[in-house]
């Protein structure tokens, strides 16, 4: 895809819609155009609640998003998560017509298209396919194009969701006027901006501390393994502190972003907060330990989810470069330590600052927009992926010579002294096939008459 290729990102999460404008820099880095957020109230653990109050979040941040970057704004890459998304398996077949012939990137495609036609349950869909690897006539080959044989076979990472949750997201897209590109799934977009090739080999973890949902991704070998998404995040958390201190939520949320940490042994007895009363009543003094008592205890809850379903692959595929942390989530004062703790891996926090310019606002290159930008990033390699399908499909298509059509011998008007003129080629042909008829006849005739004499 030629340099300056705009791609727009739109995050819509439990907490904020976040829409960015980005393009592929010269040197392969993500150049960030503008971006805009507002606040998501119709969105509850990745799914919409509210129509109408999503679709107004959705217009005011890609209204800001488009004045920051001078950028008309139509179509969008949009992320999908929350508790309805799981994963399976699917192994692909395609019989080949000749075995003699190279594979062509159009037959890749074609299979995986295929998997989209297996049956699901009613209310699911396939949101996505992603291969995993391939196979030529039962041998395993990572790049099977130009390979020559009879049978290619693939193995699938199906991603599933509720056709409502999906058709949810695309009502309010068309309702903010504007057009889905792509459907993808958040946690993809998230490793797609924090992960590096090397983490993907050896074997990680992504996991997605975001408002509503925290989400999963396990790579191994450059290819993913599993997904899945666990429908607690950062908002339980508030939820957990206002019940625990009797406190607004607004204040709890506050107060668990500047004072809070995952681990009660880290903080003193004796370092407090005040948290202003409600109309006049006394002020409520909360310790730093108990503040972190209660955050620790749901982070305890979540990270046992998370290790859950790293022991369904870890125990096939050992995650050597272990877990990496992103999403707002992952800003949490000591999470890093009580992640290792509950899960026994190293534990890093991802920062998608590696793939974007030096001269991108500070801003970005915080985890709470890891998603976005790994929807920009996604997004650029789908678009190049078509763009090169595109061409292919131009380049194959055969030059037909054209046939010349002999042209009929015009009629020959008759002369005005009683002349005969020359009868073309189709009155020949007319007044033989005329001929042929009047034999026929003759012979009919003659073979009947000759009957009547004989009787």
């Amino acid at each position: 895809m030629s340099e300056g290729k705009i791609i727009v990102g739109l995050d819509i999460g439990t907490t904020k819609i976040a829409c960015i404008v980005g393009r592929k820099g010269a040197n392969g880095r993500i150049e960030i155009l503008g971006y805009g957020k507002a606040a998501s109230t119709g969105v509850s653990r990745g799914i919409v609640t509210n129509i109408e109050e999503t679709v107004n979040a959705i217009k005011t941040a890609v209204d800001e998003a488009a004045a920051q970057s001078n950028v008309d704004i139509k179509s969008v890459d949009v992320g999908i998560a929350g508790q309805h998304i799981k994963s399976l398996q699917h192994r692909g077949v395609l019989m080949r017509d000749n075995r003699n012939t190279e594979i062509t990137e159009e037959e890749l495609e074609k299979l995986r298209m295929d998997t989209f036609k297996i049956n699901m349950v009613p209310g699911e869909e396939i949101i996505d396919v992603i291969p995993q690897e391939y196979f030529v006539d039962g041998e395993i080959g990572t790049t099977p194009k130009g390979m020559l044989g009879s049978k290619l076979e693939a193995n699938f990472h199906v991603i599933i969701g509720q056709t409502a949750a999906a058709m949810n997201i695309k009502k309010c897209i068309e309702r903010a006027g504007l057009e889905m590109n792509h459907m993808i799934l958040e946690p993809i977009a998230s490793a797609e901006a924090v992960l590096d090739e090397e983490e993907m080999e050896a074997g990680v973890a992504l996991v997605d501390i975001g408002g509503g949902t925290t989400d999963i991704a396990i790579f191994y070998e450059n290819k993913i393994y599993h997904s899945a998404v666990i429908p607690l995040g950062g908002n339980i958390i508030t939820e957990d502190i206002s019940k625990g201190c009797t406190i607004l939520r607004r204040n709890a949320e506050e107060v668990k972003v500047k004072f809070g940490s995952a681990l009660a042994d880290e903080n003193r007895e004796d370092e407090w907060v005040s948290i202003p009363g409600i109309r006049g009543r006394a002020s409520k003094e909360i310790s730093f330990k108990n503040l972190a008592s209660i955050i620790q205890a749901r982070m305890e809850e979540i990270f046992e989810m998370v290790n859950y379903e790293i022991q369904k692959v870890n125990s096939q595929h050992t995650l050597i470069a272990g877990i990496v942390l992103t999403g707002g989530g992952s800003l949490m004062k000591h999470i890093q330590q009580l992640a290792s703790f509950k899960t026994g891996l190293d534990v890093r926090i991802g920062y998608p600052n590696e793939h974007l310019t030096e001269d991108t606002a500070k801003e970005m290159a915080s985890p709470m927009y890891a998603t976005g930008i790994g929807l920009v990033i996604e997004g650029i390699a789908r678009a190049e992926y078509q763009e090169r399908m595109e061409r292919r499909k131009h380049k194959d298509v055969p030059f037909v010579k054209p046939v010349p059509v002999e042209p009929e011998e015009p009629a020959q008007p008759a002369t005005d002294d009683g002349g005969s003129r020359k009868p073309t080629r189709r009155e020949k042909k007319e007044k033989g096939e005329k001929r042929g008829f009047d034999i026929t006849r003759i012979i009919t005739k003659f073979f009947s008459e000759e009957n009547e004499i004989k009787e």
